[in-house]
C-alpha cells in the first residue's frame, strides 16, 4: 500500500501525525508529510484511518 499527502491541500489539522506518527509528520511550515510513501506491514489499517480522518482530504491511498 502506499500513501500520497498533497502538500497544496493540507493545512496542519494534524490527525494524520496524531493517528499514525510512524507515517506522518509536520513540516517546517507546519503542514503534513509523508515520513514514507510504502506504508510498511501491519500499519495498513491505520493508514486508512489516516485518510478518511484527514478533514482536508490530503491523503490518498492506494
Amino acid at each position: 500500500m502506499r500513501i500520497v499527502l498533497d502538500t497544496r491541500k493540507c493545512v496542519g489539522y494534524g490527525e494524520c501525525v496524531a493517528l499514525a506518527p510512524e507515517l506522518f509528520d509536520f513540516d517546517d511550515e507546519g503542514t503534513g508529510r509523508c515520513l514514507r510513501t510504502e506504508v510498511p506491514p501491519g500499519s495498513e489499517e491505520t493508514a486508512r484511518r489516516a485518510v478518511a480522518r484527514c478533514p482536508a482530504r490530503a491523503i490518498e491511498a492506494a
